[in-house]
């Protein structure tokens, strides 16, 4: 997933999130063995869009994810990267990410400067639905390891579902419900960040999508986002990426445009 702003989260509602983590990350593997990826599929990947995928990587295998952004916003534009994240196959539908922590430079202007946080977590992907449907959960903590400026200061629990539904003749849809607790200022604060795309497979190594974003918080204005891209499978198992979009309002960035490079390592163990 594309890095287009970072925050902090809530500790609370961090209880709660652990507890799902230990629901979705020991699943029953007689249950859901049948619907979990494997090595001999192609690799997915959480980017270029911001909608994660719902698809988690086989078990046995680790996934680098890699890439690199400009956005620009009135008066500043910045560059940041590598937007790095590990994601690691531990049982059947079920992987171990981490976000790395990136650079985050301004070009021109007076932007904040500095590392974000790393940020570890879980995401189980869930079995026994409708041929063509995939959902997965995922929580996870940003830990205050970052720039002030950049992510803030506080621990920042998150929790995100992503889904998709085949609709049939090279055409997705997809989605995601991402809720963040923002820690380490004054006044807690809680973000949603809903997600759509739809998705075209172009060619049986390439697909673009369009999706918009919205970015809604407890205070302060909504943000809301159009983003554009596609990939290309060189291997099975490695793909490169692009994406451009807009902001449709001032809490927006005016745009940004990124593209990435992804690996996976297959049979571990």
């Amino acid at each position: 997933m594309p890095r287009l702003e970072t925050r902090p989260q809530e500790r609370r509602p961090f209880a709660g999130a652990l507890l799902i983590a230990a629901l979705c990350g020991v699943p029953s593997v007689a249950a859901f063995a049948d619907g979990c990826p494997d090595a001999s599929q192609d690799i997915v990947t959480d980017r270029p869009s911001v909608t994660n995928s719902s698809v988690v990587v086989p078990i046995g295998s680790l996934q680098m994810e890699n890439g690199i952004n400009w956005t620009a916003h009135p008066g500043q534009g910045a560059l940041d990267g590598p937007n790095t994240r590990f994601r690691l196959g531990i049982a059947d539908c079920t992987e171990m990410l981490v976000d790395l922590p990136d650079y985050t430079g301004g070009i021109y202007g007076h932007g904040p400067v500095g590392f974000s946080d790393i940020a570890p977590a879980i995401k189980h992907q869930f079995g026994g639905l409708p041929a063509g449907t995939n959902l997965s959960a995922t929580v996870g903590l940003a830990l205050p390891t970052g720039a002030q400026a950049i992510s803030g200061s506080g621990y920042n629990p998150y929790l995100q579902f992503p889904w998709t539904q085949d609709l049939g003749g090279g055409w997705a849809a997809g989605g995601m419900m991402s809720t963040t607790w923002l820690t380490g200022q004054p006044v807690s604060e809680t973000v949603f960040q809903p997600s759509f795309l739809i998705d075209r497979q172009v060619t049986s190594h390439s697909d673009v999508f369009a999706e918009y974003i919205g970015d809604y918080q407890t205070r302060g204005l909504p943000g809301q986002m159009l983003n554009f891209g596609g990939s290309y499978r060189l291997t099975q198992t490695q793909q490169i990426d692009f994406h451009a979009g807009v902001g449709l309002n001032r809490n927006s960035p005016d745009y940004f445009v990124g593209v990435g490079y992804s690996l996976r390592f297959d049979g571990l163990w």
